[in-house]
Protein backbone atom coordinates (compact mmCIF):
# COMPACT_ATOMS: atom_id res chain seq x y z
CA UNK A 1 0.00 0.00 0.00
CA UNK A 2 1.50 3.41 -0.71
CA UNK A 3 1.91 6.12 2.04
CA UNK A 4 0.59 9.60 2.17
CA UNK A 5 3.50 11.20 0.85
CA UNK A 6 6.99 10.72 0.00
CA UNK A 7 10.02 12.42 -0.45
CA UNK A 8 12.61 10.71 -2.76
CA UNK A 9 15.96 12.01 -3.70
CA UNK A 10 15.01 15.25 -1.81
CA UNK A 11 17.81 17.89 -0.85
CA UNK A 12 18.36 20.72 0.74
CA UNK A 13 14.43 21.68 2.05
CA UNK A 14 11.65 22.50 4.71
CA UNK A 15 8.39 20.61 4.96
CA UNK A 16 6.24 22.07 7.85
CA UNK A 17 2.64 22.34 9.33
CA UNK A 18 1.94 19.45 7.20
CA UNK A 19 -1.28 17.07 8.97
CA UNK A 20 -1.79 13.47 8.10
CA UNK A 21 -4.51 11.29 9.21
CA UNK A 22 -5.49 7.76 9.02
CA UNK A 23 -2.79 6.88 6.33
CA UNK A 24 -3.01 3.14 4.77
CA UNK A 25 0.60 3.21 5.18
CA UNK A 26 3.57 5.04 6.58
CA UNK A 27 2.18 8.39 7.01
CA UNK A 28 5.60 10.40 5.65
CA UNK A 29 8.97 8.37 3.63
CA UNK A 30 11.75 9.80 3.55
CA UNK A 31 14.33 8.25 0.69
CA UNK A 32 17.71 9.46 -0.29
CA UNK A 33 17.12 12.54 1.07
CA UNK A 34 19.48 15.47 2.19
CA UNK A 35 19.72 17.95 4.42
CA UNK A 36 16.01 18.00 4.99
CA UNK A 37 13.85 20.03 7.85
CA UNK A 38 10.62 18.69 8.90
CA UNK A 39 8.63 20.37 11.72
CA UNK A 40 5.00 21.33 13.47
CA UNK A 41 4.22 17.59 11.57
CA UNK A 42 0.59 16.43 13.23
CA UNK A 43 0.26 12.79 12.28
CA UNK A 44 -2.77 10.61 13.67
CA UNK A 45 -4.00 7.03 12.89
CA UNK A 46 -5.69 4.73 15.19
CA UNK A 47 -3.44 2.53 17.70
CA UNK A 48 -4.73 -0.55 16.36
CA UNK A 49 -3.95 0.30 12.89
CA UNK A 50 -0.63 -1.73 11.54
CA UNK A 51 2.60 -0.37 9.53
CA UNK A 52 0.82 3.15 9.99
CA UNK A 53 4.29 4.57 10.70
CA UNK A 54 4.47 8.35 11.54
CA UNK A 55 7.89 8.91 9.63
CA UNK A 56 9.86 6.22 8.10
CA UNK A 57 13.62 7.29 7.35
CA UNK A 58 16.23 5.46 5.08
CA UNK A 59 19.23 5.79 3.27
CA UNK A 60 19.30 9.36 4.49
CA UNK A 61 21.33 12.03 5.45
CA UNK A 62 21.14 15.24 7.86
CA UNK A 63 17.60 15.04 8.53
CA UNK A 64 15.67 16.85 11.34
CA UNK A 65 12.38 16.52 12.76
CA UNK A 66 11.53 18.97 15.53
CA UNK A 67 8.60 20.31 17.36
CA UNK A 68 5.79 17.08 16.34
CA UNK A 69 2.99 15.50 17.66
CA UNK A 70 2.74 11.77 16.01
CA UNK A 71 0.10 9.12 16.80
CA UNK A 72 0.15 5.76 15.35
CA UNK A 73 -0.23 2.33 15.25
CA UNK A 74 3.37 1.99 14.77
CA UNK A 75 6.55 3.10 15.11
CA UNK A 76 5.92 7.47 15.23
CA UNK A 77 9.88 7.52 13.69
CA UNK A 78 11.81 4.94 11.97
CA UNK A 79 15.08 4.66 11.00
CA UNK A 80 16.59 1.65 8.88
CA UNK A 81 19.53 1.26 7.15
CA UNK A 82 21.35 4.07 5.55
CA UNK A 83 20.15 6.79 7.88
CA UNK A 84 22.61 8.89 9.64
CA UNK A 85 22.98 11.96 11.51
CA UNK A 86 19.24 12.54 12.16
CA UNK A 87 18.27 14.45 14.74
CA UNK A 88 14.84 14.55 16.38
CA UNK A 89 13.73 16.63 19.33
CA UNK A 90 10.78 18.39 21.13
CA UNK A 91 8.21 15.35 19.46
CA UNK A 92 5.36 14.04 21.26
CA UNK A 93 4.94 10.40 20.58
CA UNK A 94 1.73 8.40 21.37
CA UNK A 95 -0.04 6.19 20.92
CA UNK A 96 2.37 4.35 18.93
CA UNK A 97 5.24 1.32 19.42
CA UNK A 98 7.51 4.83 19.79
CA UNK A 99 10.95 5.91 17.76
CA UNK A 100 12.47 2.93 16.74
CA UNK A 101 16.18 2.18 14.98
CA UNK A 102 15.47 -0.96 12.92
CA UNK A 103 14.81 -2.87 12.00
CA UNK A 104 18.18 -4.08 10.79
CA UNK A 105 20.38 -6.81 9.80
CA UNK A 106 18.09 -8.13 7.15
CA UNK A 107 19.92 -7.20 4.34
CA UNK A 108 23.53 -7.24 3.73
CA UNK A 109 25.90 -4.78 5.35
CA UNK A 110 23.13 -2.40 6.67
CA UNK A 111 24.09 0.83 8.78
CA UNK A 112 22.78 3.39 10.91
CA UNK A 113 24.57 5.86 12.70
CA UNK A 114 24.79 9.26 14.12
CA UNK A 115 21.16 9.51 15.68
CA UNK A 116 19.99 12.16 18.69
CA UNK A 117 16.74 12.00 19.82
CA UNK A 118 16.20 14.30 23.21
CA UNK A 119 13.48 16.68 24.54
CA UNK A 120 10.90 14.11 23.29
CA UNK A 121 7.82 12.88 25.74
CA UNK A 122 6.22 9.45 25.22
CA UNK A 123 2.90 8.85 26.01
CA UNK A 124 1.40 5.34 26.48
CA UNK A 125 3.02 3.68 24.01
CA UNK A 126 4.31 0.47 23.40
CA UNK A 127 8.20 1.70 23.16
CA UNK A 128 10.04 4.26 24.19
CA UNK A 129 13.25 4.52 22.41
CA UNK A 130 14.26 1.52 20.85
CA UNK A 131 16.70 -0.37 18.83
CA UNK A 132 15.53 -3.68 17.23
CA UNK A 133 17.46 -6.00 14.95
CA UNK A 134 16.74 -9.23 13.43
CA UNK A 135 17.20 -12.80 14.70
CA UNK A 136 19.01 -14.21 13.16
CA UNK A 137 20.53 -11.24 10.64
CA UNK A 138 23.26 -10.62 8.52
CA UNK A 139 26.42 -8.90 9.53
CA UNK A 140 25.25 -4.75 10.17
CA UNK A 141 26.49 -2.19 12.05
CA UNK A 142 24.36 0.60 14.71
CA UNK A 143 26.49 3.08 16.64
CA UNK A 144 26.62 6.65 17.57
CA UNK A 145 23.40 7.14 19.14
CA UNK A 146 22.34 9.52 22.03
CA UNK A 147 19.17 9.25 23.64
CA UNK A 148 18.83 12.58 26.14
CA UNK A 149 16.42 14.76 28.08
CA UNK A 150 13.30 12.22 27.64
CA UNK A 151 9.71 12.18 29.83
CA UNK A 152 7.97 8.66 29.53
CA UNK A 153 4.35 8.43 30.32
CA UNK A 154 3.31 5.28 31.37
CA UNK A 155 5.07 3.24 28.35
CA UNK A 156 5.73 -0.49 28.06
CA UNK A 157 8.54 -0.89 27.25
CA UNK A 158 10.96 2.70 28.06
CA UNK A 159 14.74 1.82 27.34
CA UNK A 160 14.75 -1.45 24.93
CA UNK A 161 17.92 -2.72 22.70
CA UNK A 162 16.06 -6.23 21.03
CA UNK A 163 18.47 -7.90 19.59
CA UNK A 164 15.93 -11.00 19.35
CA UNK A 165 13.25 -9.32 17.35
CA UNK A 166 11.49 -11.59 15.51
CA UNK A 167 7.89 -10.98 14.60
CA UNK A 168 6.68 -14.33 12.64
CA UNK A 169 5.23 -16.94 14.94
CA UNK A 170 7.99 -19.45 13.93
CA UNK A 171 11.88 -17.80 14.73
CA UNK A 172 15.09 -19.98 15.17
CA UNK A 173 17.58 -19.01 18.18
CA UNK A 174 20.08 -17.63 16.12
CA UNK A 175 22.16 -14.93 17.21
CA UNK A 176 21.97 -11.21 15.60
CA UNK A 177 25.08 -10.12 13.82
CA UNK A 178 24.42 -6.66 14.33
CA UNK A 179 26.93 -5.30 16.13
CA UNK A 180 25.65 -1.92 18.50
CA UNK A 181 28.06 0.25 19.78
CA UNK A 182 27.88 4.09 21.38
CA UNK A 183 24.40 4.53 22.59
CA UNK A 184 23.97 6.66 25.51
CA UNK A 185 20.50 6.85 27.29
CA UNK A 186 20.57 10.62 29.44
CA UNK A 187 18.27 12.04 31.64
CA UNK A 188 15.33 9.80 31.21
CA UNK A 189 12.42 9.88 33.49
CA UNK A 190 9.00 9.18 33.96
CA UNK A 191 6.43 5.70 34.61
CA UNK A 192 7.20 1.86 32.89
CA UNK A 193 3.59 -0.22 32.45
CA UNK A 194 5.61 -3.17 32.75
CA UNK A 195 8.27 -4.16 35.52
CA UNK A 196 10.93 -4.09 33.22
CA UNK A 197 11.44 -0.14 32.44
CA UNK A 198 15.51 -0.98 30.80
CA UNK A 199 15.35 -3.98 28.57
CA UNK A 200 19.19 -4.46 26.70
CA UNK A 201 19.12 -7.97 25.22
CA UNK A 202 21.91 -7.68 22.93
CA UNK A 203 23.60 -10.28 20.52
CA UNK A 204 25.86 -13.72 22.45
CA UNK A 205 28.12 -13.07 19.17
CA UNK A 206 28.56 -9.78 18.89
CA UNK A 207 27.64 -8.33 22.28
CA UNK A 208 26.50 -4.45 22.86
CA UNK A 209 29.62 -2.32 23.46
CA UNK A 210 30.05 0.97 25.44
CA UNK A 211 26.39 1.36 26.44
CA UNK A 212 25.88 4.17 29.15
CA UNK A 213 22.78 4.58 31.24
CA UNK A 214 23.27 8.13 32.75
CA UNK A 215 20.60 9.77 35.13
CA UNK A 216 17.70 6.94 34.36
CA UNK A 217 14.23 7.13 37.05
CA UNK A 218 11.47 5.01 35.67
CA UNK A 219 9.36 3.93 38.50
CA UNK A 220 6.55 1.10 37.56
CA UNK A 221 3.12 2.28 37.35
CA UNK A 222 1.43 -0.81 38.02
CA UNK A 223 -0.20 -2.57 41.22
CA UNK A 224 1.84 -2.18 44.48
CA UNK A 225 4.48 -4.86 44.26
CA UNK A 226 7.79 -4.81 43.31
CA UNK A 227 9.70 -1.64 41.78
CA UNK A 228 10.92 -1.50 38.27
CA UNK A 229 13.57 -3.24 37.21
CA UNK A 230 16.08 -3.54 34.64
CA UNK A 231 17.63 -6.48 32.13
CA UNK A 232 20.81 -6.98 30.35
CA UNK A 233 21.95 -9.50 28.33
CA UNK A 234 25.39 -9.31 26.61
CA UNK A 235 26.08 -5.48 27.39
CA UNK A 236 29.34 -4.05 27.82
CA UNK A 237 29.32 -0.30 29.46
CA UNK A 238 28.56 1.80 31.94
CA UNK A 239 25.93 3.59 34.51
CA UNK A 240 26.14 7.02 35.69
CA UNK A 241 24.08 9.07 38.53
CA UNK A 242 21.05 7.72 40.04
CA UNK A 243 19.47 4.70 38.35
CA UNK A 244 15.84 3.56 38.81
CA UNK A 245 15.74 1.14 38.04
CA UNK A 246 19.04 -0.12 39.81
CA UNK A 247 21.12 -0.44 36.49
CA UNK A 248 22.11 -4.22 35.15
CA UNK A 249 25.05 -2.94 32.77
Amino acid sequence: MEQSMRFDFVTNSRVHHLRSINSKNSHFNLFACNNVNMSHIRISAPEGSPNTDGIHIGSSTNIRITRSIIGTGDDCISMVSGSQDIHISGVSCGPGHGISIGSLGKSPKEFVTGITVRNCTFRGTQNGVRIKTWAPSLASVASNFMFQNIFMDNVNNPIIIDQQYCPKPYCNDDDSKVEISNVTFRNIWGSSSSKVAVSLQCSGIVPCQNIKLANINLSYNGPQGPPSTSSCSNVRGQSFGPQIPSSCI
